[in-house]
């Protein structure tokens, strides 16, 4: 009998059996798996959404490239069977752009993302026999179960599987793990599975999405103020409730704001005033809003609290999130992709996948010409690489590096006042 037979078993037999059918949207279904009904939905908090959102465009401006080191240990552009499908093309359904941003989507949102990697077997004479990555699949986070055979049920103790259910078809299948793509947050206790900023900052983000509630609940009354209806006399309790529906809904709501409603002799209408000032309640929200900012790495300017920012700052701060945020999650991912996506003998000929971070720090027109000039003329740049980093044609005679004629090389300084023996001029 199989783990995962053992395993329905299992859970049909803790059933009640009295339970009756019971809806995944019932309360205390909800409740029974430990979920709030009454809880709202991080990503509706505008800064948790916004910070998912900068991260995820983020990972998915970011082309990836393929490498090759070459004998002096520069890196050039290489090419192998499978590259078009990893650099360009993951599935026929989606681009590159869409792939890593969902990745990153829900590696962030559930603390780990995992994409099946669907191969073929080929046979060549350079690198033998060996899996040629076909197209790589996405899988919902929230839709995959990771499990450790320690048992070994399934022929390998020690080793990993990922369990995945097509939530399209409820179809399940166990893939091994070099067959999947496992990307992690930095915050893991066992090296194997990440956790989200939601699991770790739950009553932050819910407390932001409360305030974020309570806002619309204003706008959705019109701005106006709860209110006391004084009257003089006894109403029994179906009658009291009836006046007060009434006035419900001629005071409250949007379309009543500002509206004259006349009152019945001895009733009187207190306001009851209360200002989102005297709780502090945007420094509150703003106090959420940059620790949640703070816990996915996003800087401030990110999420459009300029109190602090310049335009310098901005700048700065955009270059801080690449060191500090990003050159984490690039490594993660270049690591798993070099080790999952190429084979022992392409790893072995020096082959690197690597994300190009350049794009993050695109400049103005001004400040990136000067940095392709300096770097032309001291050698760095060929003028052609510098002609293609501004999308313009090669031109002949354009790969040779070039410098001032009058540099020379350190060893060499001081040569023009020393004597040869025989003529007496400079060496």
């Amino acid at each position: 009998m199989g783990f995962f037979t053992r395993f329905t078993r299992f859970f049909k037999n803790n059933v009640p059996a009295d339970s009756g059918t019971v809806g995944l949207n019932d309360a205390e279904f909800l409740r029974w798996l430990d979920i709030d009904p009454e809880r709202p939905e991080a990503i509706s908090e505008t800064t948790y959404f916004t910070c998912m959102k900068v991260l995820s465009e983020t990972m998915g401006k970011l082309p990836l490239k393929l490498f090759r080191k070459d004998d002096k240990g520069g890196m050039v552009r290489a090419d192998i069977p499978g590259a078009d499908v990893i650099l360009n093309r993951p599935n026929p359904f989606m681009t590159p752009a869409t792939f890593w941003s969902t990745m990153e989507l829900n590696c962030n949102h559930y603390g780990n993302a995992y994409a099946w990697i669907q191969k073929k077997y080929v046979k060549t004479k350079k690198y033998g026999g060996y899996y040629e990555v076909v197209a790589l699949w996405p899988m919902k986070s929230d839709h995959v179960t990771v499990y450790m055979d320690n048992v070994g049920w399934f022929g390998g103790k020690g080793e990993i599987y990922y369990h995945y259910t097509d939530p399209k078809s409820s179809e399940f299948y166990v893939f091994r793990a070099d067959d999947v793509l496992h990307i992690k947050t930095w915050m893991t206790w066992d090296g194997i599975m990440g956790k989200s900023v939601m699991d770790i900052l739950s009553s932050t983000i819910t407390g932001a999405s409360y305030s974020q509630k309570y806002l619309d609940k204003l706008y959705e009354t019109g701005l106006t103020a709860s209110s006391v209806l004084q009257y003089t006399g006894d109403l029994d309790e179906k009658l009291r409730k009836k006046l007060q529906d009434k006035y419900n809904d001629l005071l409250s709501g949007a379309k009543n704001a500002g509206k004259v409603v006349a009152l019945p002799v001895g009733m009187t209408l207190s306001p009851l005033s209360y200002k989102l000032t005297d709780a502090q309640f945007m420094e509150l929200k703003k106090h959420s809003a940059l620790q949640i900012a703070a816990a996915f790495g996003v800087k401030p300017n990110q999420i459009n609290d300029y109190t602090k920012s310049s335009y310098a700052n901005s700048e700065t701060q955009q270059l801080a999130f690449l060191v500090d945020t990003m050159l984490y999650r690039l490594s993660v991912y270049e690591q798993e992709l070099k080790y999952k996506l190429l084979t022992k003998k392409q790893r072995e000929d020096q082959l690197e996948l690597k994300f190009n971070e350049k794009v993050l720090l695109r400049t103005d027109a001004e400040a990136q010409m000067k940095t392709l000039t300096s770097g032309v003329n001291n050698g760095i740049y060929t003028p052609n690489e510098a002609r293609h980093n501004l999308n313009l044609p090669a031109q002949e005679g354009g790969d040779v590096l070039i410098v001032n004629g009058n540099y020379i090389p350190l060893t060499n300084v001081g040569a023009a006042y020393r004597k040869n023996e025989e003529g007496g001029k400079g060496e």
